[in-house]
């Protein structure tokens, strides 16, 4: 009867480490997961400043050519669109220092 509660305990030792290993290998994956997902959000959000960035250039491009050309409300919508942004920036700063 002893032999048989001595291996029961063993068993249940075993178990019980097994079930640690499983614990340990569940947060492993999570943590993989958590990870891969923050990569793919990072890209993500890589890829819309990359698109933002190109429009933005293709706009400044169009706004300079029709300031080139003379358009006198292009020149004050080209200076307009300056003095907004530098103001935004500057409001931007200031409230974040």
């Amino acid at each position: 009867m002893s032999e048989a509660y001595e291996r029961e305990r063993q068993n249940n030792a075993r178990l019980d480490e097994l079930s640690a290993k499983v614990s340990a290998l569940r947060g492993v994956t999570i943590d993989i997961y958590d990870s891969a997902r923050s990569h793919e959000v990072i890209e993500s959000t890589s890829e819309t400043f990359s698109s933002m960035g190109s429009q933005l250039k293709g706009s400044a491009g169009r706004l300079g050519r029709m300031a080139a050309s003379g358009n006198k409300v292009a020149i004050f919508k080209l200076s307009g669109i300056l003095i907004g942004t530098v103001l935004v920036l500057y409001y931007l700063l200031r409230w974040m220092f």
